[in-house]
């Protein structure tokens, strides 16, 4: 049963309908939309609705989350960023969005919004900041790209139509090739895949608008200050850790700059407000304890991408032994097995995975892909099933779920999986693979 495990997860059926639609009609100049731009309160040339924003981050947020790890288990720190984040977003130009906030696993450098205002910040760029009032101004940034809708924006101009044909997500495609060929391999979302790529005039506005979120909230304008130097400094030393960041995120000496007068011009009379330095190293701690471990990750993440997997492995023990139960580190070190082939080792680290945290799904993908490469089709299906309860919508699951019903010899069962597959996807190796089968089983009277 021959075939190659290695084509991108594909958009859903009806988004990918809508979406093309939009963007067709954009292109074609066949339709106008205009809606009330929330910080200028002009017209603007508008597509996509309040309510698609909202449905395109429900739907694609949580895989964007998984694809990171999921949220962090230390429901301190959680708890502690989504008020800071809440806090802020009742002073936005859109209060009444459905806000929400949380740290990420990822070891990468970065934050991110969706366009219904799901906002979420890596454990890597979190270990780079140095107060709240920092905090502040990074949350207040991504803010400032859900109230100034360039996601939307963008769709509306058509910018996303290449990103969805024959591509994955309706928000963007912006992850670095070494990152999705990691990804292509293992069947699974790359880093970043599901992110808005923004441009400078973009970022431009969202630093205006966060600076001016955080200093209405009660911080000192150099809480953005030093967001911006340290921003300014990573770009700098081009580290891969931050390359995610800046791809999306593009940055400039002129942000830093114009940060830098804002601060000094417009909110002069905030430069002296409070930071609260104290009360971020108390609620991040636990983070800041496993900075080493999660540093070890970053450079193992680097090794891995560049295909120096012995290093790679070296770098994710060193981790696991600071940190034996962290998640993204027994998943990292799982993918690093599987990309060499050695499927047994990467079953176990991968199992190891899931019993850390059984609610988080990306562990059963991986998991599953092992069973598959050792023909352990039954356990392999339970973890798609499992994948499939904790994340629904990926089609690849629903792929991944006829494979290894087909390993079984449950005809009928691939099939509807199948089936159901190619109701979503139209080209690649897995629909090939899916379509061939399907005319091969209804030729038999199989089906």
């Amino acid at each position: 049963m021959p075939i190659n495990l290695s084509q991108k997860m594909i958009n859903n059926h009806m988004s990918r309908r809508d979406f093309l639609w939009l963007t067709s009609m954009a292109a074609g100049g066949l339709i106008l939309g205009c809606a009330v731009d929330p910080i200028t309160g002009k017209q603007q040339f508008m597509l996509v609705s309040e309510d698609q924003e909202i449905q395109i981050d429900k739907q694609y947020s949580p895989m964007q989350f998984s694809s990171d790890y999921g949220a962090v288990q230390d429901q301190r720190l959680n708890n502690y960023i989504d008020q800071v984040g809440k806090n802020m977003a009742a002073l936005t130009h859109r209060p009444h969005m459905p806000y929400s906030f949380r740290v990420v696993n990822a070891t990468y450098v970065n934050a991110y919004a969706f366009p219904g205002g799901s906002i979420a910040a890596t454990r890597g760029i979190l270990l780079k900041l140095e107060n709240e009032a920092e905090l502040a101004g990074l949350i207040g940034h991504e803010l400032g790209h859900v109230n100034a809708r360039h996601t939307a924006e963008q769709m509306s101009k058509g910018a996303f139509t290449q990103a969805i044909v024959g591509g994955i997500s309706v928000v963007a495609g912006t992850q670095g090739a070494a990152y999705g060929e990691l990804a292509q391999q293992l069947g699974s979302i790359g880093a970043g895949a599901l992110l808005a790529s923004y441009s400078r005039d973009n970022e431009r506005e969202a630093d205006a608008l966060g600076m001016g979120y955080m200093v209405k909230g009660g911080y000192g304008s150099e809480g953005f200050v030093g967001l911006m130097d340290m921003l300014n400094s990573l770009s700098k030393r081009k580290l891969s850790s931050a390359e995610l960041l800046f791809a999306t995120h593009p940055m400039s000496d002129e942000r830093y700059q114009t940060t830098v007068e804002a601060a000094q011009i417009k909110y002069k009379s905030a430069r002296n407000k409070p930071l609260y330095k104290e009360r971020y190293m108390d609620n991040t701690a636990k983070l800041r304890a496993q900075k080493d471990a999660i540093e070890e990750m970053q450079k193992g993440e680097e090794k891995l991408v560049q295909k120096k997997y012995s290093d790679a492995d070296v770098h994710f023990r060193k981790a696991l032994k600071k940190v034996p139960r962290d998640y993204t580190g027994l998943a990292l070190m799982a993918t690093s097995q599987l990309v060499q082939k050695k499927w047994a080792v990467g079953r176990q680290y991968a199992e190891m995975a899931k019993k850390v945290y059984p609610q988080e799904a990306q562990a059963y993908h991986l998991s599953g892909f092992a069973k598959i490469k050792l023909e352990d089709y039954d356990e392999a299906y339970e973890d798609f099933a499992r994948y499939d309860i904790i994340l629904p919508g990926n089609p690849n699951t629903t792929f991944f779920k006829g494979y290894t019903q087909e390993g079984m010899q449950h005809i009928p069962e691939a099939a509807r999986e199948y089936q159901h597959y190619l109701q979503m996807v139209k080209q690649g190796n897995y629909a090939q693979h899916a379509y061939r089968r399907l005319r091969e089983w209804q030729a038999k009277g199989y089906i």
